[in-house]
């Protein structure tokens, strides 16, 4: 990769009035762990970090994943193809590449409580459970006692660090922005991760890629629940816990029954189709409970949710704020901020005010919290 195009790919894009400038590029000595997928991104913030005369050295986490006769063995995000993709790249760029074995870590710390939360009438995240435990869990701390300075991965997220005390901001790319996912991370972490495509456009890393030769240019995205090979998690979870799929009553507020559900597990909040009820309106999932056995419906207008608890909060910073805080939430991956009042509670929770109701606010998902390019922390939904 030529200087020039370093160059290029990491010229900061011009801060807008509200947004204060990102953290320069660390100096680049020492050694880096890079958390490679297989994919492009992971593959460009290696070949970057090569460039800027890291010692870089790729790890790949073998994760758990069903298996079956009919399925593919191996978990989407480390399959045998991923795998070879993934050392194909490290042997362009000249750099030692090795795979950890870390599938009983993931079963305990990620599938199990995904399975759990379902059979609550929540509606988990792997993808958060994995960056806690995994990636920013067991994978920094082993990039540690390698006597790595830095974990790097391939998500689109900057850290700002300034007299030792660090930030998580966005991405340049707002499309691609993968704050929401890593809200869980602190002080420590922050210390010893790199983001770098952070900086870039999605387009830049693809353009990147090409003009690097990377073996994994062209490669697509895939974004479906990685340790299920056929990506239908009702199967896989009736093969697991079946007693959550037991038949129940579908009833509106009012307690009148509708109908019959097939299984709470088949159902999430905001959902109109499949609820096999006839109606003069359109009717979607309002609530799941779990404790009854009922999916609560009602029409588009019941929908809305002005307030939610969370737990399990972690405030980037390190501490909660002394008192409530203005800012926007987010509680969808791809959902659309709204401006809220966020309220510290006692036990790791926190109470969020929304200025304007939210139709979809859905018990396992998480709540993320920002002040314009600041990720300020998130938790999970609760009620």
């Amino acid at each position: 990769m030529s200087s020039a195009l370093w160059g290029r790919a990491f010229q900061p894009a011009q801060p807008s009035s509200d947004e204060q400038p990102s953290q320069s590029t660390p100096t680049p000595t020492g050694r880096v762990v890079v958390a490679l997928s297989g994919g492009v991104d992971s593959a460009v913030a290696c070949a970057l970090l090569v460039e800027q005369g890291y010692e870089v050295i790729g790890l790949m986490m073998r994760l758990w994943a069903e298996s079956a006769v009919d399925r593919s063995p191996l978990n989407r995000c480390c399959s045998l193809e991923a795998v070879d993709d993934a050392r194909a790249v490290c042997r362009h760029l000249g750099i030692p590449f090795y795979v950890l074995n870390y599938e009983m870590p993931f079963v305990q710390r990620v599938v199990e409580p995904f399975v759990v939360d379902y059979s609550r009438g929540l509606t988990p995240n792997p993808c958060l459970a994995c960056n806690r435990h995994l990636k920013f869990g067991v994978l920094l701390e082993r990039a540690l006692a390698l006597d790595a300075r830095y974990l790097a991965t391939g998500h689109y997220a900057r850290v700002a660090c300034t007299d030792g005390r660090c930030e998580l901001r966005r991405s340049r790319d707002r499309d691609k922005d993968q704050t929401y996912a890593l809200y869980m991370l602190g002080p420590r972490e922050l210390r010893h991760v790199l983001f770098p495509v952070g900086e870039l456009r999605k387009g830049q890393v693809r353009q990147a890629a090409h003009d690097l030769s990377l073996p994994v240019a062209g490669k697509p995205e895939s974004q479906e629940i990685c340790f299920i090979p056929d990506d239908d998690y009702r199967r896989f979870l009736q093969s697991r816990i079946p007693e959550a799929f037991r038949p129940g009553p579908i009833v509106d507020r009012a307690g009148h029954v509708l109908g019959q559900h097939q299984g709470l597990p088949c159902y999430t909040i905001g959902q109109r189709k499949g609820l096999g009820i006839a109606a003069a309106e359109a009717l979607y999932v309002l609530e799941i409970d779990a404790a009854r056995n009922t999916l609560v419906v009602g029409p588009e207008r019941e929908l809305g949710r002005q307030a939610l608890v969370a737990e399990e909060v972690n405030w980037v910073a390190g501490a909660p704020p002394p008192g409530p805080v203005a800012a926007t939430v987010k509680i969808r991956l791809h959902g659309r901020e709204t401006p809220a009042t966020v309220t510290p509670l006692a036990e790791g929770r926190a109470h969020v005010a929304l200025a304007q109701p939210q139709r979809d606010v859905t018990p396992g998902q998480a709540a993320v919290f920002y002040q314009g390019d600041l990720v300020l922390g998130g938790g999970i939904i609760a009620r």
